[in-house]
């Protein structure tokens, strides 16, 4: 598209994101939560509906959203009633869904992203509480349609964003920014793919300087935030180009095809779903005390951008290390762990961003099943900093043999290869010695102006010291030697 016609035109977005929670139950009864499991087996009365039985919330359900709340900034409301929201799919038994319509849990807050503009806000409007519904199976060469009861009622929280996304990329993280919350808060994997982290995005484009949106569109079946970003993309450009051919905008529901990066329309959105919202008449209210409130509040671990401005401002390391080390909870734990027992964060930034990270993408682990204790780098990372060993040997040699047997120190490691630097001249003067001896005209080189040849001579050193001579005593003794010749 011609950017001078793109650029007379405002995207607006909001993103409604459904984040399945990890509890082992369901929310309103005592189903298993776990994923893969036969179709059907996660099943019981109330899942299925049955006549007479009663729904029993689930108060782990309501701590997670209060946390995702409190993350956010949200104001957590204190009398909360369920409602029922009434439509019909062959995948929900009731015949409804047990929602929050009148007071959802947390009420306002934002999320914070990172833009080339530096930090935003993106504004949320409520983040409230619901159960899924089944799952239809269309299978190849099949003409019926298969549902799966194992999700319907597992509890989900839906955080619905203000129309305050502005382009794909803003998007992209927030969504991200989402993710990491849910993940460092433990109340939901963030796994797209599985589909316990959904986003359906609300995209509409106006001329600049409107004074009200365009119609909006709904776009679903997304599942990595990359095809979020895809979808937003294409949908902004399908809208204009309709929009410039003298068209309408639809209000529908449409589909998003990762295989070439465009959407379909699916149905036509209603302008009001009368989806006759009411009161659950089974479910009482539920009072958030002020007790319960500050129990949770205080069980809140450190986020992502607490501990991003704590490594920037406090330990002083760059703002793209901060990035990396936060990026995933178990790594920024493992981190914290480490600069418990140093005050060389630098050193263990680099540690952790360069080895411990290659080694845990290379097995595709999690920090936490890293074998090496934080305890143990430290020490490695100490060896170094005291010139015992060098950080190509602490990184290429020890710390390989450590991975392979974590339970030995860095020091017993370091001997068993012979790696520790000898930093007694009495054992360094022979070799450079015999060194100068060997290479005469590479000395006389470097008396007459060619000072960059030192490197040789070191490199000549270390080398028939196996890489023990310690290279800054080393350095010393060559220079002094060479000025003596």
């Amino acid at each position: 598209m011609d950017k001078s016609i793109r650029d007379k035109y405002t995207a607006v977005i909001g993103l409604e994101v459904h984040a399945q929670l990890l509890t082992k139950s369901k929310i309103y009864n005592t189903d298993s939560t776990e994923y893969g499991s036969l179709p059907n087996t996660n099943v019981g009365v109330v899942t299925l509906a049955h006549p007479g039985t009663l729904p029993r919330l689930n108060k782990r359900v309501v701590e997670f959203a209060i946390k995702m709340g409190l993350a956010c900034h949200s104001t957590i409301t204190r009398f909360n009633i369920f409602d029922r929201k009434n439509y019909f799919y062959p995948d929900l038994p009731k015949g409804y869904q047990i929602t929050q319509d009148r007071t959802p849990i947390c009420v306002g807050g934002y999320v914070t992203i990172d833009t080339k503009d530096g930090a935003r806000n993106i504004e949320l409007h409520r983040i409230h509480i619901e159960e899924d519904a089944g799952k239809s199976m269309h299978l190849a060469a099949e003409t019926d349609t298969l549902v799966d009861f194992n999700r319907a009622g597992v509890p989900l929280i839906e955080i619905v964003s203000q129309p305050d996304i502005k382009t794909s990329d803003e998007a992209y993280a927030y969504l991200t920014e989402i993710r990491k919350l849910v993940r460092y808060l433990d109340i939901c994997d963030g796994n797209m793919e599985e589909g316990s982290l959904r986003c359906d995005a609300n995209i509409s484009v106006m001329l600049n300087g409107a004074g009200e949106f365009g119609k909006k569109v709904e776009v679903k079946n997304m599942n990595s935030i990359r095809n979020v970003q895809r979808a937003i993309d294409h949908e902004i450009e399908r809208q204009i180009e309709e929009i410039e051919k003298g068209n309408t905008i639809s209000s529908e529901t449409r589909t998003f095809d990762a295989s070439n990066g465009m959407t379909y329309s699916m149905r036509t959105k209603e302008e009001l779903n009368d989806y006759r919202y009411f009161p659950d008449p089974d479910l009482s209210p539920l009072m958030v005390t002020d007790a319960w409130l500050e129990e949770i509040t205080a069980s809140m671990p450190a986020l992502p951008r607490e501990l991003y401005n704590k490594y920037v401002h406090e330990f002083h390391l760059p703002e793209y290390d901060a990035h990396v080390i936060t990026d995933s909870k178990d790594v920024a734990m493992y981190f914290e762990e480490v600069c418990k027992l140093t005050k060389n964060y630098k050193a263990a930034s680099n540690w952790v961003m360069g080895p411990v990270k290659s080694y845990l993408n290379e097995l595709t682990l999690s920090a936490d099943e890293f074998p090496i204790a934080p305890t143990v780098l430290v020490e490695l990372m100490n060896m170094v900093e005291n010139n015992k060993i060098s950080f190509s040997v602490a990184s290429q040699r020890v710390f390989p043999e450590l991975l392979k047997n974590p339970r030995k120190s860095a020091l017993e490691v370091a001997q068993q290869l012979n790696v520790i630097q000898d930093s007694n001249q009495d054992s360094i003067i022979p070799i450079i010695d015999e060194v100068l001896k060997e290479f005469p005209l590479k000395v006389e080189e470097y008396k007459n102006g060619k000072k960059g040849i030192l490197g040789m001579f070191m490199g000549e050193v270390m080398k028939r010291s196996k890489g023990k001579a310690d290279p800054k005593v080393a350095n010393e003794l060559i220079t002094k030697k060479l000025e003596e010749v």
